[in-house]
């Protein structure tokens, strides 16, 4: 169970990934360019939020079910001396975390915003931002090998 799940939380990084650099790159050219949010705006920014969310579900249960788990109970506080353990157990779903958080904000305050600059601007800098984040904490040495 646990190769399964890893698998599916690796393999559905890269659509969060795809779906999430599409949003910024979307809402950056078009609130750069002036042009009107439009309904595809929306389809994009949602469906940036639902694949985030899945893909923090996946990693929960991953958290949990993974044999560094086990590692809390093993080395305790020396998990954090210990840097592979401290990225898998704490700093990858602490920033992740932080990063799908703005993603959720920034999600609910585009739709409060009144005109497509706004709309877009938000979008544009939450979403770059949890970008920036993701891409600081994905374990590349394991997930690109």
């Amino acid at each position: 169970m646990y190769e399964i799940i890893l698998n599916l939380h690796s393999y559905w990084a890269y659509l969060v990934l795809l779906i999430l650099i599409i949003a910024v790159f979307n809402a950056i050219i078009k609130s750069t360019g002036g042009k009107e949010y439009s309904p595809k705006d929306f389809r994009i920014s949602l469906f940036t939020l639902i694949v985030s969310h899945i893909q923090l579900l996946i990693g929960m249960i991953l958290y949990f079910v993974s044999p560094r788990f086990e590692l809390w109970s093993e080395l305790g506080g020396g998990v954090m001396s210990n840097s592979l353990a401290r990225l898998y157990l704490v700093e990858h779903p602490f920033v992740n975390i932080l990063a799908i958080a703005l993603i959720t904000i920034g999600y609910s305050k585009h739709k409060k915003k009144l005109t497509s600059k706004a709309k877009l601007k938000t979008i544009a800098v939450f979403y770059s931002i949890a970008l920036v984040f993701f891409l600081s904490r994905i374990p590349w040495s394991t997930w690109m090998g």
